[in-house]
């Protein structure tokens, strides 16, 4: 299985993984709630009930229970009649039944019932809970009450722990991802400069054979000589963006058409002649370029294109700008055979590949280059399967040194 198809397969399991255990710890604080919310009404009934026997029982010894089971009632509570007029009233805040009256002579702290308040309280017990229906001489009472406080706060328990356990994953994971991206740049800078190292003997090597194959043979205007130093001079620009990789490249400013155009000549007559190259564009617009880095980003989305090109087609290099954003645009299409709308920042994923021998470090590498080093974007700005694909690149321009 792909790397990347894997990764994303394991994204999906624990995201499944993480809304069983929200699902299921919602399911059974709902399953609590519940069993606590009969418990209390059925207390709060008995609390009816026993409000009933004291109004119509002479019995004390029976009074004096009924207190008892009265008094067990732990939340506030109410009993209105048919009228809303209210008849008593339990576990109220007292120090919010009353208010006081400004000073009046010979009267100290004068206060009065706050009818505004009970009224709040039983509006408040109306919208959490129906009432409690009872008959006491031929009156009809409505008996109202509030939530426990434990239970209020177990409603709302798994919201606040799931917010909690939420804020802890994106923590790790963002942690965790930052940790695993330093990583790979350090696997990046290691392996670019020791392959920038392991070059050099080799390519020293080859530039003194050729000189002496020149001085032996008397072989200086050999054409074969002269193409092993084409190929030595490459390996030396292949060494040398190796060794650029982990540290600040220099960026100077240069004309992007006349950069992109002088690779596209080189590339071109690399590959097959049934691939026609097209360049246009504005000539004049200029940016901040390290050529040699700048040059393996266009060789990646050309090789890209090529790649995508089943037997002939055609690759396009237009080059235009924008003077509100100080932007200059690269856009490279092809008529290959084109990317999902899915896929198309999949396509810059390490591993990532459709090829059979590919690594699929192409496109990953190219936006490293072009977002690390050259300050700008990289993404596929539009594709359609069996039509082609376009990349668009895009740097922050800068005025003509002249």
């Amino acid at each position: 299985m792909n790397p990347y198809a894997q990764q994303r397969l394991w994204k999906y399991f624990l995201l499944a993984f993480a809304l069983v255990i929200a699902f299921g710890s919602l399911l059974y604080t709902g399953y609590l709630v519940k069993n606590i919310k009969k418990s209390e009404r059925t207390r709060a009934e008995m609390w009816a009930l026993s409000m009933k026997q004291i109004t119509a029982s002479d019995d004390n010894d029976f009074l004096n229970y009924v207190f008892t089971v009265r008094d067990s009632l732990s939340v506030p509570a109410m009993i209105v009649d048919r009228q809303g007029d209210i008849i008593t009233t339990k576990g109220l805040d007292s120090t919010k039944t009353y208010i006081k009256l400004p000073p009046a002579p010979g009267v100290k702290n004068a206060k009065k019932y706050d009818p505004a308040y009970f009224q709040g309280e039983l509006d408040a017990m109306k919208s959490e809970h129906e009432p409690i229906s009872l008959k006491v001489f031929g009156n009809d009472w409505y008996v109202y009450y509030h939530d426990s406080f434990v239970l209020t706060q177990l409603k709302i328990f798994p919201y606040v722990q799931l917010s909690v356990i939420a804020i802890f994953l994106l923590v790790a994971y963002t942690a965790f991802n930052t940790s695993r991206k330093s990583e790979q740049n350090q696997v990046w800078v290691g392996l670019a400069k020791e392959t920038a190292h392991q070059l050099g003997t080799p390519i020293s090597s080859l530039m003194a054979w050729t000189e002496l194959m020149k001085e032996k043979f008397n072989a200086e205007d050999d054409p074969l000589i002269a193409e092993m130093e084409n190929d030595i001079q490459r390996l030396e620009i292949v060494a040398d963006r190796f060794s650029k990789i982990g540290s600040q490249p220099v960026l100077e400013g240069h004309s992007v058409y006349d950069v992109v155009k002088d690779f596209v000549d080189y590339f071109k007559v690399r590959v097959s002649n049934k691939i026609s190259f097209e360049i246009s564009g504005n000539r004049n617009l200029r940016a901040g370029l390290n050529i040699p880095l700048f040059d393996w980003v266009i060789e990646n989305l050309l090789k890209n294109a090529v790649n995508a090109i089943e037997n002939a087609g055609s690759i396009k290099v237009d080059i235009s700008g924008s003077k509100t954003r100080n932007q200059v645009y690269i856009d490279v299409t092809d008529s290959g055979k084109g990317i999902p709308r899915s896929k198309f920042e999949t396509v810059f994923q390490p591993g990532y590949t459709t090829r059979k021998r590919g690594w699929g470090l192409g496109l990953s590498l190219t936006r490293r280059m072009v977002e690390n080093y050259h300050r700008g974007q990289i993404f596929v700005k539009d594709s359609e399967l069996g039509k082609g694909t376009t990349f668009r690149i895009v740097l922050k321009s800068i005025k003509d040194d002249t």
